[in-house]
């Protein structure tokens, strides 16, 4: 048996979490690839997975083993790598993802500058609101808005975004003044509803020290921040959004933020890759230069109004 080759499948069964979706990605049958991990444990003299019907787990050995596996075919993409050159010198294709509106204002304007330098780095940037599977999309590196979950990937915080409410002076000049967050109960509210949102909006109280859910009763619903932003321009409600979503309108003054003294925690940003060492030299040299250039165009959002 290639040693090699099973390793390869027992770590994509672990990371996918099943056999048929590992099946699928590795473009092998189903009953082969169970007939491999099963010759493969048989060789290790030891059980790697615990197979149910509802469930796939690993076992002791296997959760030990797994990272040895990790290791070794790190090694060996490095080994083929330097064979290639692309250990050597900055080349070949990049791909990376973010989400829509942020990857068009924050991290378009930086990979065309990281191209200008770097004329043997391609990249294919990916803009998608979906958090993609690096693994299962064949993608280098994501930029993420919002808590990490756990994993084995490398996350690197470049920054934290405000979340902040707004609505246009033409809503606000025909209502109260909002004196708490409680007061968006009986106003027009625009809600965001996707994969990623909750169906509430966050604040925190200054006088108890504690965040508050508030459930708003929207007079719209969209599914994508862009329409919710435009509506609130036309003076429909009010919406809650990231500030890199509304900066540009809030200079304007066709948006202006509300409750600022009641915004919710920061939400972190992240730049998150597959493996810790063995980079290639393209994903090496995009990390450097990113880092600093996303960080400064981050903490530029968080000192604006």
């Amino acid at each position: 048996m290639d040693r090699l080759q099973a390793m390869s499948m027992f770590v994509k069964v672990v990371e996918v979490g099943s056999f048929s979706a590992a099946s699928k990605d590795l473009n092998v049958p189903l009953p082969t690839l169970s007939r491999k991990i099963a010759e493969f444990e048989n060789q290790l003299g030891v059980r790697l997975l615990h197979r149910t019907t509802r469930k796939l787990s690993l076992t002791d050995s296997g959760s030990d083993y797994i990272d040895a596996c990790k290791r070794i075919l790190e090694q060996v993409e490095e080994a083929e790598g330097r064979a290639k050159g692309e250990y050597l010198e900055p080349k070949g294709d990049l791909v990376i993802t973010a989400p829509i509106m942020f990857g068009r204002l924050h991290v378009l304007p930086i990979i065309i500058e990281f191209l200008s330098l770097y004329p043997n780095i391609n990249v294919q940037l990916l803009l998608s609101d979906r958090n993609m599977d690096l693994f299962e999309d064949d993608v280098d590196m994501a930029i993420r808005i919002g808590q990490l979950p756990d994993s084995t990937m490398i996350g690197t915080q470049v920054g934290s975004m405000r979340v902040v409410t707004c609505a246009s002076q033409l809503f606000l000049s025909g209502q109260p003044e909002l004196q708490s967050p409680y007061d968006l109960t009986q106003r027009s509210c625009i809600l965001l509803n996707t994969a990623k949102t909750i169906p509430y909006w966050r604040y925190y109280l200054p006088s108890s020290g504690l965040t508050v859910h508030i459930d708003v009763l929207p007079r719209l619903t969209v599914n994508d921040s862009d329409s919710a932003v435009k509506a609130a321009v036309k003076g429909v409600g009010i919406t809650q959004q990231l500030h890199y979503q509304v900066q540009d309108l809030i200079d304007k003054g066709d948006l202006k933020v509300i409750l600022h003294e009641f915004e919710p925690d920061k939400v972190p940003v992240h730049l998150l890759h597959k493996t810790r060492k063995y980079l290639p030299q393209k994903m090496k040299v995009f990390l450097e230069f990113i880092l600093p250039t996303l960080k400064k165009s981050i903490s530029d959002l968080s000192v604006s109004n």
